[in-house]
């Protein structure tokens, strides 16, 4: 059964995926990449070709996310995480899921202020251009060789769509997760445990080296020793651009221009009020 970790691309997914790889898959609690890759990103072309779909065929894709899922799980009885930036969505008469292949999700989200900032950087996009994808809709994630197109929307209706889980949802602000990290852990821990996870077994040794290894300097002087496969390229030097930027130094506040945090906090206020973020 699936456990989705879930965001808006540049919103703390990746470290959240580290931590509970580090805790969950080595032996010792001391970070690396390879347990960050064992929490796969979910359209996975891998996934579709193993059930048998086309994967050239974006349609077939579509209707078949639940028969990907079916054989995810067929592979191995356990409870798994994935990673997702996909909506929830139900479209064209196909579900994102169902509750016979998922247990849960745990949905990351960040200020969309910061937000805009760090995917344009990521995406070698201007602010602008970022921004006009952050409010679009439609907006999907482009397939590539390693991942199948995504069905991404708009900041907001990604975190919507993810909210009408209710009790089967966890909202964690990036936030928090980068502030009051172990607060943030337990909190989920605990929201497991209606799922089956057993808190009283937590290594709490292991889970405090988990959290200690994976602070953002680390991960940084990481990427720097190793190449960190999820980075993108840049189109004009064909060079990775460094995945791990700025982190919680990313402050909306020191940089950006007044025309596009009003134009977030105008499209998004509703949400942001929500989240306490105006």
């Amino acid at each position: 059964m699936i456990i989705w970790l879930a965001s808006y691309p540049k919103s703390g997914n990746t470290l959240l995926r580290s931590i509970l790889g580090t805790y969950f898959f080595s032996t010792d609690g001391f970070f690396d990449f390879k347990y960050t890759y064992l929490i796969p990103q979910f359209p996975k072309t891998e996934f579709f070709s193993k059930a048998g779909i086309d994967v050239l065929n974006d349609e077939l894709i579509l209707k078949n996310y639940i028969k990907a899922q079916e054989t995810i799980n067929s592979e191995n009885k356990k409870i798994k995480f994935l990673k997702t930036h996909s909506k929830f969505f139900y479209s064209n008469g196909y579900h994102f899921t169902n509750w016979q292949n998922s247990l849960c999700g745990i949905y990351i989200v960040r200020d969309p202020r910061n937000v805009v900032k760090s995917y344009a950087h990521h995406s070698q996009l201007t602010i602008e251009e970022t921004l006009e994808a952050m409010i679009n809709i439609k907006q999907t994630l482009f397939k590539t060789k390693e991942n199948c197109e995504t069905i991404l929307g708009s900041w907001n209706s990604n975190y919507n769509s993810w909210k009408t889980l209710g009790k089967k949802v966890l909202i964690v602000k990036y936030e928090d997760l980068v502030l009051k990290k172990k607060t943030t852990l337990l909190k989920i821990f605990r929201f497991l445990e209606n799922f089956g996870f057993n808190i009283l077994n937590l290594n709490m040794q292991k889970l405090n080296k988990s959290i200690k290894t994976t602070n953002f300097e680390n991960m940084q002087k990481l990427e720097k020793k190793k190449t960190f496969k999820e980075s993108m390229l840049d189109p004009k030097t064909g060079e990775k651009i460094p995945f791990f930027n700025l982190g919680i130094k990313n402050d909306w506040r020191l940089d950006l221009d007044d025309r596009i945090k009003m134009k977030i906090e105008n499209a998004f206020r509703k949400e942001m009020e929500e989240l306490g973020y105006l």
